[in-house]
């Protein structure tokens, strides 16, 4: 398998497919085929709960806004210089699903060790043929082999991340099944919401649970978590701590999401002593026009979230 990936990334020139990728451009189908088996490849080889050390910025839900990750990468740093993890959900409902998988696969090929990306609940093949990225893909490319190449990868992403042993980071949230962050089942990280309740309720998604602040404070207590990182959830604030004891916390990385919602959108940055700075950014034209203009940007000290 090692010689194959090889084989593989001699036949990419990932530099330049990344600027071409960034200046508008698709990739030809083989190209994106390529990719996605070269980067299958390195997804196999990570963990459901996938250790990453600090510094790294973490993101929300992107869906598709190709133009204002481009902006958020602008603000928060480029890869490699700065580490990333995206939380899931990447494509649908915005207009440029495709553009936005391809370039978080370009990077995560280039620099694999400074990008790591997990699964949202809209890396689904149910959801992406009802939300927008099938037909994408066959507007784009004429077919739906780019769905298929692409669809395929989102076997592989990974379930949650784990920030110097201490901050979990994971799409959606807790299942009553997982006590500890070594046990299954899947689903309800992907799905699950918090919600102003002690324990455990049905969800109105129809898959997950809706879990509360009693068994959030348990679970980080079991796992000897300062935080869990979220997102699956639009807030209009970018960024929402959802219990009193802050155990918890939502982040948001769509501005004006489906270009009307009129929200704006945080990133969340741990530096190498798991200081937090929040930056908040609002769109202020119209996703076309693509201008973000960047709000609050503060360091406070983790331990004063968990006081």
């Amino acid at each position: 398998m090692a010689a194959e990936g090889g084989a593989r990334k001699c036949e990419m020139d990932l530099d330049q497919w990344i600027s071409k990728v960034k200046d508008g451009q698709h990739l030809l189908e083989d190209e994106l085929q390529l990719l996605c088996e070269y980067v299958k490849e390195i997804l196999i080889e990570e963990s459901n709960v996938q250790p990453v050390n600090s510094p790294v910025t973490v993101c929300g839900d992107i869906h598709g806004q190709f133009h204002d990750l481009m902006k958020l990468f602008q603000t928060g740093g480029h890869v490699p210089e700065t580490n990333y993890i995206f939380m899931g959900d990447f494509v649908d409902r915005g207009y440029n699903s495709l553009e936005v998988f391809t370039i978080l696969l370009l990077l995560k090929a280039r620099y694999p060790a400074n990008i790591t990306l997990l699964r949202g609940n809209h890396e689904s093949r149910q959801l992406t043929q009802v939300y927008g990225f099938y037909d994408e893909c066959q507007r784009k490319y004429g077919n739906a082999n780019a769905w298929r190449y692409c669809t395929d990868v989102f076997d592989y992403l990974t379930l949650s991340a784990i920030i110097d042993g201490t901050v979990l980071c994971v799409h959606g949230g807790l299942s009553p099944d997982i006590r500890t962050i070594d046990q299954g089942p899947f689903c309800d990280l992907m799905w699950s919401d918090p919600e102003d309740i002690e324990t455990w309720a049905v969800s109105p998604r129809g898959a997950g649970w809706l879990f509360g602040s009693r068994v959030t404070s348990e679970f980080n207590h079991i796992n000897n978590l300062d935080l869990v990182c979220r997102a699956h959830q639009l807030v209009q604030e970018g960024l929402k701590y959802m219990f009193q004891d802050k155990g918890l916390v939502t982040v948001w990385s769509a501005p004006n999401y489906c270009y009307r919602c009129g929200n704006v959108a945080s990133i969340l940055s741990f530096n190498e002593n798991m200081l937090m700075r929040v930056e908040t950014v609002v769109r202020m034209l119209g996703f076309r026009g693509c201008h973000l203009a960047y709000k609050s940007q503060h360091f406070v000290h983790r331990l004063a979230f968990f006081s």
